[in-house]
């Protein structure tokens, strides 16, 4: 089951930090998870980036 933990606050410097913060918020979300489940979030984090890849691209054309 995927925990609903709210994403962390990220500074306008992106610092260590912030880094740091990401690291737990993904460990603290994915520590109960099945490998059907982690793979499912990897796939759809994968599938996000390549849509605003190509809505990216779209803009440039």
């Amino acid at each position: 089951m995927i925990n609903n933990i709210p994403q962390p606050e990220i500074s306008a410097a992106f610092t260590i930090e912030d880094i740091h913060k990401i690291r737990e918020w993904n460990y603290e979300r994915r520590k109960n998870m099945t490998a059907a489940e982690w793979l499912a979030d990897e796939a759809a984090g994968a599938q996000r980036m390549l849509d605003k890849i190509a809505r990216a691209h779209k803009k440039q054309l």
